[in-house]
């Protein structure tokens, strides 16, 4: 699988990569052999870039993948992980995390902590849990509502870490972009993580954030394609951002999903090849629970999406007229459903 540049400390991923949130039992539980084999079929797919965050299943998704990624060769794969919310034991664990997405036992709870201190504690932690010595890449996770410190302290202790080796690139994941248009023009980071915001039915992330990145060579992760699901399975009740889609978007998902029948393609592979057109873009990032996830992600990240489909959706209005698409595909290339 092709691999594309994260800043110039010599960090590697490849176009399509691994997001382990539903690893940490994402609203609904998985085992530990079931986690292992999503990993192990990413691997045989050719996926070396994995990203995890304390927050996902309070640790649960960071072990895990350290746990499956431990027998690889380390320089190998390159591996991210999130700062920000420190994991504090309970002193009377009891119920479930469910309020936070999880379904683990609440054994813990996040405290927010993007002081210089927090950075270093949260990056120590998740090593620990990793079972790693180094990760490649570290995020401020979800700084909304704490900006003043993160952009005062957290965000110079990530540029210290960079600086010592600690870490080969160093950015910022968040579900919105005006905050992290800022990290791009105001911090000198290596990369941003937009989750959800530069899909096919959402192309905010158009607006300015792309824009500013491609300018500053800055390098924009692309998480959250399928918008939690809709785009992976547009039908009455499936989720958007976390929630139940609103009728408009999904009568919205289906119009494209019969656009890409009719072109003898899938809009699974439409919402997967689509972000990688505009050359901020570095890779798209897919959340996975299971080896059937895992492979069908892959499959479909290769398959013809031909160029009349593109065409159609702008036509349609479905699609801006200036969102990049990939390189025109024959329609005698597009596979078969």
């Amino acid at each position: 699988m092709a691999r594309r540049a994260i800043g110039p400390g010599g960090v590697e991923v490849t176009e399509l990569s691994f997001g382990a949130a539903g690893l940490g039992n994402l609203y609904t539980p998985i085992t530990d052999e079931e986690a292992r084999a999503a990993i192990d079929a990413a691997w045989e797919a050719g996926i070396r870039y994995f990203d995890t965050a304390p927050h996902y299943g309070i640790g649960l998704s960071e072990r895990r993948l350290g746990e499956a990624l431990r027998a690889r060769p380390r320089g190998t794969y390159t591996l991210s992980t999130k700062v920000g919310r420190l994991l504090e034991a309970l002193e009377r664990p009891g119920g479930d995390d469910l309020d936070h997405g999880f379904a683990v036992p609440a054994t813990h709870r996040r405290v927010w902590d993007f002081s210089a201190d927090g950075i270093r504690r949260s990056l120590e932690a998740s090593l620990t849990r990793l079972g790693t010595d180094r990760v490649d890449i570290v995020y401020l996770h979800d700084p909304d509502d704490h900006a003043e410190q993160a952009f005062r302290e957290g965000y110079p202790a990530l540029e210290r870490l960079r600086s010592e080796g600690v870490v080969g690139a160093i950015g910022a994941g968040m579900n919105q972009t005006a905050m992290l248009t800022r990290f791009v023009r105001d911090t000198d980071v290596d990369a941003v993580l937009c989750a959800g915001r530069y899909t096919l039915l959402d192309q905010s992330a158009l607006t300015e954030l792309l824009p500013a990145a491609h300018e500053r060579g800055k390098a924009v992760v692309i998480g959250g394609v399928f918008n939690s699901g809709l785009l992976a399975d547009p039908r009455p009740g499936a989720t958007y951002d976390y929630t139940t889609a609103p009728q408009d978007l999904v009568d919205h998902a289906r119009r494209l999903q019969t656009i890409a029948e009719r072109h003898g393609t899938t809009l699974r592979a439409a919402a997967l090849t689509f972000p990688l057109a505009h050359p901020a873009v570095t890779t798209v990032l897919v959340g996975a629970r299971s080896p059937y996830e895992v492979r069908d992600a892959a499959a479909q990240f290769v398959r013809a999406v031909p160029e009349d489909f593109w065409g159609e959706a702008r036509t349609a209005g479905l699609l801006p007229a200036d969102a990049p698409v990939p390189a025109p595909v024959p329609v005698s290339g597009a596979e078969s459903a």
